[in-house]
């Protein structure tokens, strides 16, 4: 194996379309582009989700419900999941759970909640907690402080 023996894939290549080179290569005359209308002519460009006319597919799905612009989107992390990752007496922090991957990092806020046990003592910082959990954090002897945003 060698430099010079190095070719692509079979069938990963192929020739370049030539058209408008008589009616023998079969894309000749109009060029593969039928007779008139907007597709024939040079520079057509057709709008985003455009279906020849007919009614576009966003148009034609009813919309359904509210989406509320102003909602506060909060990434969850459970209580067993920090009892299986981290140490007794550690402090958990936002970055940290982005480090180990259980935060996705691109959502700004963490809210942790109950379902698990926690048998260590951890030290949890996120920006909200359910009720249960922080019940069990503090059995445990551990603390939930709430973060400002």
């Amino acid at each position: 194996m060698g430099l010079n023996n190095l070719k692509p894939a079979e069938g990963s290549k192929f020739n370049r379309k030539r058209v408008g080179r008589g009616p023998g290569s079969g894309l000749g005359k109009t060029s593969g582009r039928g007779h008139k209308g907007a597709q024939s002519r040079s520079g057509y460009k057709y709008k985003r989700g455009f279906e020849g006319g007919q009614m576009p597919l966003h148009r034609r799905v009813p919309k359904r419900g509210f989406n509320n612009i102003f909602r506060t989107e909060y990434d969850v992390v459970n209580l067993d999941q920090l009892d299986k990752l981290f140490d007794a007496g550690a402090t958990v922090t936002v970055d940290g759970l982005r480090e180990r991957g259980i935060v996705s990092s691109r959502t700004a806020m963490v809210k942790v909640l109950a379902r698990g046990e926690v048998t260590k003592a951890l030290t949890v910082q996120a920006h909200k907690f359910s009720g249960k959990a922080a019940e069990k954090l503090t059995a445990a002897g551990g603390k939930a402080e709430a973060i400002g945003k």
